[in-house]
């Protein structure tokens, strides 16, 4: 058994049912578990590791619900800067087409790694091609490296563009091979227990790049194995109008057709989900992936949060993928989640407490885990600690906790991911970082001439 004590912070956010705000607090952790949190004065005072956390705002480690981290090797690609998403996606397919295991290994690890320096310490990554003998275990095995709690979803397409689908036709799967790799993945990966590091996802990519037949395939395997299940949907114009088009239905109404409406489900984006559809979420237990910096990017719209947050829909965060946000900062995404509420519907329609509520309360819902997003006793030791003593947060400490969203988003200092010490003083502890990064720019280079 080892112990970890965290004490003397300016204020640790507990995120508890009480939404506790504990000025000189502290948490106590025995092995991979939260035991004690309180007042530094009330907790132990000796353990096999203390943390000063004089300076630093304390808080349950933020929880990225959509991603997909392969993109991070086509930041900023040229022809893919501008365009809305059909656009942006029939530019970048060719380019993903040449993917090789490492490159997805090493793209992995380089998200993975912005994500826990940005606060984040669970994550969801949504991986829906595979050419060159890609699959989804080279995520899983850099995830156990680096230490990252892990939500490793599934995805696919089947359907190509000789079939009425967006993607080219060389990079869909057979449906049949996807659905028997996909129960590979959850009876070799899976783990339901309480604290599980990794969790498999059912995840076919989004209604126009997969059958009718896949979708409810995909959720009759997921329910018999109780694993959770992910899409996109609704996230633009175009994506209603195909919807529409082809089904003659409203995205929500197709993925309530399909048997996607339910606790174990959440969809990502949402930008343009109607009236009916959010009452339908509410009523269901639905969840809501909202990524607002992509969806600035694409000029998707806005994601009415309010409005379903307001209605009982169980919206969680999420940085999207690294080419049409081109960043994966998460304490970024939730200032932008904070601000573009504003933007669309008014002053009041988010406050920061709100914002990171969204990002570790409604990230754990979202993902159906009761273990992660709060600070108290028997949760999992997750943990993140962001130091106010520096130039972005001069003259913000009348309130510590708003002025991590408010203002300039920073790096932590510590990250503590299942009771383990990820970042210490702002290095990652887990890999070797420079020899990662200079990796994925070699290989980010390799797969943009490997498409011209």
């Amino acid at each position: 058994m080892t112990s970890l004590l965290i004490k003397n912070a300016r204020v640790v956010v507990t995120m508890d049912d009480t939404r506790r705000e504990i000025s000189n607090g502290g948490v106590y952790i025995i092995d991979n578990v939260i035991a004690e949190v309180g007042l530094s004065a009330d907790l132990p005072q000796t353990a096999d590791e203390v943390i000063d956390a004089t300076g630093h705002v304390v808080m349950p480690g933020l929880i990225n619900t959509h991603h997909h981290m392969y993109q991070s090797l086509t930041r900023v690609i040229p022809a893919a800067q501008n365009g809305e998403l059909f656009n942006w996606l029939t530019n970048l397919y060719p380019i993903w087409a040449n993917l090789t295991p490492e490159m997805v290994q090493v793209s992995t690890q380089a998200a993975m790694a912005e994500l826990i320096l940005s606060g984040c310490t669970t994550s969801s990554d949504h991986l829906y091609i595979y050419p060159n003998g890609c699959q989804l275990d080279h995520s899983l095995q850099a995830a156990q490296e680096i230490g990252m709690r892990f939500h490793a979803a599934r995805g696919s397409m089947s359907v190509g563009q000789s079939k009425g689908g967006l993607p080219p036709d060389r990079v869909v799967e057979d449906e049949a091979s996807i659905l028997r790799d996909t129960q590979r993945l959850i009876e070799t990966y899976h783990d339901s227990s309480r604290h599980a590091m990794q969790r498999i996802v059912v995840a076919p990519c989004s209604p126009f790049s997969v059958s009718r037949d896949l979708m409810r395939e995909s959720a009759k395997l997921a329910r018999s194995f109780g694993v959770s299940l992910h899409t996109h949907l609704a996230e633009n114009a175009n994506d209603i109008a195909y919807s529409r088009e082809k089904f003659n239905m409203t995205p929500a109404e197709y993925a309530e057709d399909c048997g996607w409406v339910g606790h174990d489900v959440w969809h990502a984006h949402c930008v343009q989900l109607d009236d009916d559809g959010i009452y339908m979420f509410a009523r269901t237990g639905t969840g809501i992936a909202h990524c607002p910096c992509s969806n600035m990017r694409l000029a998707s719209g806005i994601a009415p949060i309010r409005k379903m947050l307001d209605a009982g829909v169980s919206v969680g965060l999420g940085v999207d993928g690294c080419a049409s946000n081109d960043s994966g900062h998460m304490l970024g995404e939730v200032r932008q989640a904070m601000l573009l509420q504003r933007v669309g519907f008014g002053p009041d329609a988010m406050t920061a407490r709100q914002a990171l509520e969204v990002a570790t309360l409604g990230g754990a819902k979202v993902l159906n885990r009761d273990d992660v997003g709060a600070l108290k006793p028997g949760m999992s030791a997750d943990i993140v600690m962001f130091n106010l003593k520096q130039i972005g947060y001069a003259g913000a400490w009348h309130d510590p906790v708003a002025a991590l969203v408010f203002c300039t988003p920073s790096d932590v200092t510590f990250s503590i991911i299942n009771g383990r010490v990820v970042v210490r003083e702002g290095q990652i502890t887990s890999i070797d970082l420079p020899g990662v990064m200079e990796r994925h720019n070699r290989l980010a280079h390799q797969l943009a001439e490997a498409a011209r």
